[in-house]
């Protein structure tokens, strides 16, 4: 990267910046723009193996580990934990797999970069010895148990389940032994012979066929708290004597209520416990399991670590905010019986986290200097960086700005996240006179009154007059690519119980159909639960715990003004409805056999693989891409290459990217001289289609038409003849 990182060398205070930094003291610049701010970051962290960027919001926080991924692409995103109730939701696996892998890395010194907010600074961690204590190493030939092994894999925090399909998981089927570790690409296959490990291999969760395989593999923690049993009745035992002084503490204060709630919840949790199973959120509980649990900074190699602190006068103000609002609803919370008082000290306090930032080395980066931040800086500097103008599509504006920077004896650098854009813009402005020129070696330092272009992304440019380096991104001409909401996260069914409505038709699927009728609170062993109640016919009723309602689906038919007919709880008809529509499915099932079979005596047409005006289609895309559009787009293209005939059904809510990929077919088939016709249901989307078509192909040789009532006769004879 020194293409990027020389030109800070001619900064005026930059030796004496490092040599502080060195020192391990604060350092303090003013004068900086959000996108300058990582490349100057990326500059002084050169020598620090670890580096920590903390901003205020979840939102920017994401925003800057994709932006600093350009620098180091060895960059981790860490996200905040929930501090206010320690709850699990749709997606707790997700984002503890995050500050898992966090977690794998430091323990394995890699060199990396973690970007994380000021919230997350209060949260307990266990040391990095708790997860190296108990990670796994296995390889071809070592021995298990097959006893204490499942034992292990459950203190680590893993779930047995019939099939390992999600992180966490494991499975154990004879003698094949699978497990997902959340921190791994891809789960692993242990093939058992008696107690010893005969292979490894990785495998597809999907499709569970096996792949690679591996000579060794270390299996990391499932979850953040792991749990042995020493220390599982460790923290229980201190948990029931707390908790039993506190309940009989409300009790004669006569606050039955909360003394009645908080019995519930602690003998839930050591009835779970005694029964061998992990408490479901153990981590409200930290304190007891783990009393000397640090925090995020503990974690990190004092002497190797440099942290950024992204607007420090912000970060203070957020960092009280959080907190002051942590200790608020925990007291709330343990004065109505929900908690204990040891969990009053989930958060760790705003003084403390200054604390242990000021015991680090940090670099301060900010527009203007901050009258109370959140560290007090060793040493204070400012630079002068000045914002780029946005050219709004206009090349010739960019042009004249380039050859003004030229005579200036500027060194500039343009910046495409596009390759095949990155030269063409080397070639249009070499014509300029400009003379540009492109080269992916960033290594090689830009001389003054050079302007390079390469490949990289950078959200907005920035130019140092002092210094006499300037930075052009792509966005800067054209505007910021447009970031899709990826949907990491789905379900099945119903994916919340308020998506039911009272009335609803529902289908259990081991009783049948039934009207949903809301929510009751039914108590079971002195704990209030809360059960989905389903009505039957002739007044049977079922109650479903909330948490299981993944077993219930909201019934839905193409004509929905006729009411279905309800089943009869504990009656055979729902058994004989299904063995119906089994028998119904296998009758397709044959006839799709027997189509297929015909299908695959046949040969299709075979499109040709992708042409660069396919790659430069592609990269005009104004969004980034899911991974799951990606996904369809390469098996899309992979059923167009194949000699088989294509038949494939693409699935997806609206406003998810179908279009794009339906867009990237058509344009692949047209590359091999072929007409496409895209069918849609109403005129309305036909125009709607229409306009997008036209809007993306206007750059290219291709024609593009609308058939519809919307056109004349006329029109529509006109365009069949150009079909024909």
């Amino acid at each position: 990267m020194r293409t990027l990182t020389e030109p800070l060398e001619s900064y005026a205070h930059w030796e004496k910046l490092l040599r502080t930094l060195k020192e391990q003291k604060s350092v303090s610049v003013s004068g900086c723009l959000d996108s300058q701010k990582l490349h100057f970051f990326s500059g002084a962290a050169a020598d620090y193996p670890v580096r920590l960027i903390i901003t205020a919001e979840e939102q920017e926080a994401g925003k800057i580990a994709e932006e600093y991924r350009f620098y180091d692409r060895n960059t981790i995103y860490y996200p905040a934990r929930d501090l206010f109730f320690y709850q699990a939701d749709l997606h707790g696996n997700a984002l503890s797999a995050e500050r898992l892998q966090v977690c794998r890395k430091l323990l394995a010194k890699e060199a990396l970069t973690v970007v994380t907010t000021v919230d997350a600074l209060l949260t307990p961690v266990p040391g990095l010895s708790e997860y190296a204590s108990r990670m796994l190493s296995l390889k071809e030939g070592d021995s298990i148990s097959a006893e204490e092994f499942p034992e292990t894999l459950v203190s680590m925090g893993y779930v047995r389940t019939p099939q390992a399909e999600e992180p966490g998981q494991y499975s154990i089927r004879g003698g094949i032994l699978d497990i997902y570790d959340p921190t791994l690409e891809r789960p692993v296959r242990l093939e058992l012979w008696g107690d010893e490990i005969s292979s490894i291999r990785c495998y597809d969760p999907e499709t569970q066929r096996s792949a690679e395989a591996l000579k060794e593999i270390e299996i990391f923690c499932a979850a953040e708290l792991p749990l042995s049993k020493k220390t599982l009745s460790r923290g229980i035992a201190g948990i029931k004597k707390e908790g039993a002084a506190r309940v009989k503490e409300l009790r004669e204060s006569m606050k039955t209520e909360e003394a009645h709630r908080l019995k519930g919840i602690l003998d839930e949790l050591a009835e779970t416990a005694g029964n061998g199973l992990r408490p479901d959120n153990p981590d409200g509980f930290i304190r007891y399991f783990y009393p000397d649990a640090g925090l995020l900074c503990d974690l990190l190699p004092q002497e190797k670590s440099l942290i950024l602190l992204d607007e420090p006068g912000r970060l203070n103000q957020e960092l009280e905010r959080i907190a002051e609002g942590y200790g608020e609803s925990l007291k709330s919370r343990y004065d109505g019986g929900y908690i204990l008082k040891s969990q009053l000290s989930l958060s760790a306090g705003a003084e403390r986290v200054r604390q242990k930032l000021s015991a680090m080395t940090t670099l301060s980066l900010q527009t203007l200097d901050a009258a109370d931040p959140i560290v007090k800086p060793d040493w204070k500097t400012e630079i002068r960086v000045r914002s780029m103008t946005s050219y709004l599509g206009s090349f010739e504006a960019l042009a004249q700005d380039l050859t003004r920077y030229r005579k200036a004896k500027y060194k500039i650098l343009l910046l495409s996240p596009s390759r095949t854009r990155a030269k063409r813009f080397a070639d249009e402005l070499f014509d300029r006179d400009l003379g540009a020129f492109y080269s992916e070696d960033q290594d090689r330092p830009i001389a003054p009154g050079e302007l390079m272009v390469s490949t990289g992304g950078v959200a907005r440019g920035f130019d140092y007059p002092d210094l006499r380096f300037v930075v052009v991104s792509e966005g800067d001409l054209f505007g910021r690519r447009k970031k899709r909401r990826a949907r990491q996260f789905t379900g099945k069914g119903i994916s919340d119980i308020s998506d039911l409505k009272v009335g609803d038709y529902v289908i259990h699927e081991s009783h049948g159909m039934a009207i949903y009728r809301g929510i009751e609170q039914v108590v079971v062993s002195h704990t209030a639960k809360d059960y989905m109640k389903l009505e039957y016919r002739d007044g049977g009723v079922l109650y479903v715990e909330a948490s299981n309602f993944s077993v219930v689906q909201r019934y839905s038919s193409q004509d929905n003004a006729v009411r279905p007919k309800l089943a009869k709880l504990g009656g055979k008809e729902w058994e004989k409805t299904k063995s119906k529509a089994r028998a119904a499915a296998a009758e397709v099932a044959k006839d799709l056999v027997e189509l297929y079979a015909k299908r695959q005596a046949k040969t299709g047409y075979s499109f040709s693989k992708d042409t660069v005006w396919q790659r430069e289609f592609e990269e005009l895309f104004p969004f980034e891409e899911t991974d799951d559009q990606l996904k369809a787009i390469q098996e899309t293209k992979a059923d167009m290459e194949s000699p088989r005939i294509m038949d494939r059904l693409l699935c997806g809510d609206v406003g998810f990217g179908k279009t794009e990929v339906a867009l990237r077919a058509a344009f692949k088939a047209v590359q091999d001289g072929k007409q496409v016709v895209f069918l849609v249901p109403t005129t309305i989307l036909a125009s709607q289609h229409y306009q997008t078509f036209r809007q993306r192909l206007k750059d290219f040789p291709v024609t593009v038409e609308m058939l519809s009532r919307f056109r004349s006769p006329g029109e529509q004879r006109t365009i069949l003849n150009q079909l024909q």
